[in-house]
């Protein structure tokens, strides 16, 4: 009877383990799929792949301009900031560019170097502006992302989606179908040994 009683109990422990790692597999392949929907897009249309060194020429804030000018803006969304414009002389070609943030800062206003997130404070957006542009002025030389095939004649500061941060993306995903395939591994090889115990 008590080993009727183990078996059944050890039966319901291996059923629960195989759920969990099946569970583990799926909601990775889940998260696979959005990471591949989302993240992977904006990384692979990305064309400022190469790392060189940016040399500030000017740093003017010009007048208030409205944010966003992109198509599709709802009208909520807009408002008037101060326009920093930051010119760089680009290391590998030699030439004058203009500096954005990221990629998402062209697509937002081409025509500023940052584009504030929304804020009902416009007080600390200028001050906010001023200091980016006092930090370019006093740091004079620094990395920034060029396009190598000239489709881009403007660089960026950072990008987005770096290959370290689309490593780090997946990383979890993969930790967690690693463990998943783990489990269902050793809720096997127990189901064999057991049947193989009870043969012999």
């Amino acid at each position: 009877m008590l080993g009727k009683k183990l078996v059944t109990a050890q039966k319901r422990g291996e059923t629960r383990a195989l759920c969990l790692g099946l569970g583990m597999v799926a909601c990775s392949m889940m998260m696979y799929f959005f990471i591949g929907i989302t993240i992977v897009p904006f990384y692979t249309k990305s064309v400022w792949t190469t790392e060189t060194m940016c040399k500030v020429l000017k740093a003017n804030i010009k007048d208030k301009v409205l944010c966003p000018e992109g198509e599709g803006t709802e009208d909520e969304d807009i408002f008037p900031y101060p326009c920093l414009q930051v010119w760089v002389n680009l290391t590998a070609s030699g030439q004058e560019v203009m500096l954005y943030q990221t990629e998402d800062t062209l697509e937002r206003n081409p025509k500023c170097s940052y584009v504030p997130g929304k804020s009902e404070n416009s007080k600390e957006v200028k001050a906010r502006i001023e200091k980016i542009a006092s930090n370019f002025k006093k740091y004079q030389t620094f990395p920034c992302y060029y396009d190598p095939g000239g489709t881009q004649p403007n660089v960026i500061l950072s990008r987005l989606y770096p290959p370290k941060g689309l490593l780090f993306a997946f990383l979890w995903p993969t930790l967690m179908f690693t463990g998943g395939c783990l489990i269902i591994v050793l809720v096997k090889i127990s189901q064999y040994v057991s049947v193989l115990s009870a043969w012999q």
